[in-house]
């Protein structure tokens, strides 16, 4: 049996629900891992160097402010994350290449789709809180998506305790 995020709210009630403000762009729609930060504004630098590092199984959640403008990840990225192991990304913004991505074994959740690439100008704050869509997201936290929505512990959930797999 695999987890889904209602039966995870049903079982831990205290893991933070985000709002439903995400779509789904990448190959998987089910993720999950300990959570790394980046904090930018239009801006995909530190994205980039953090996808070019090892991933292990962690979610990279970004907190672009909610802009609309410039998308902060693409297929370049995403390929980047894929190759060094990252189960996924959380984008508070937006994303392009969506047909390329799409077909990536990479869950990615963002706002929108905007063919606008950004301008690279070495800005942003890597591994700090982010706060958006009602949730704190603390590195080293974890996150679990599907199609049903986002929820964030502060640790692992037991899985196999109620007989789930991660």
């Amino acid at each position: 049996m695999t987890w889904t995020t209602p039966d995870l709210c049903d079982r831990f009630p205290e893991v933070a629900v985000a709002e439903p403000l995400f779509r789904h762009f990448g190959g998987r729609t089910t993720f999950s891992g300990p959570i790394a930060t980046v904090r930018c504004v239009e801006d995909n630098s530190r994205i980039r160097e953090l996808a070019s590092t090892p991933g292990d199984g962690r979610v990279l959640v970004v907190d672009g402010q909610g802009s609309l403008r410039h998308a902060l990840f693409g297929d370049q990225i995403g390929a980047q994350a894929v190759a060094n192991g990252w189960a996924g990304v959380l984008i508070h913004g937006c994303v392009r290449d969506v047909e390329i991505l799409a077909g990536l074994p990479l869950g990615v959740l963002a706002l929108a789709a905007c063919p606008r690439r950004t301008e690279r100008r070495d800005l942003g704050d890597v591994d700090v809180p982010v706060n958006f869509a009602g949730v704190a997201f603390v590195p080293g936290h974890w996150l679990y998506a599907d199609a049903n929505g986002v929820v964030v512990a502060a640790a692992p959930l037991s899985l196999e305790v109620v007989g789930m797999e991660h």
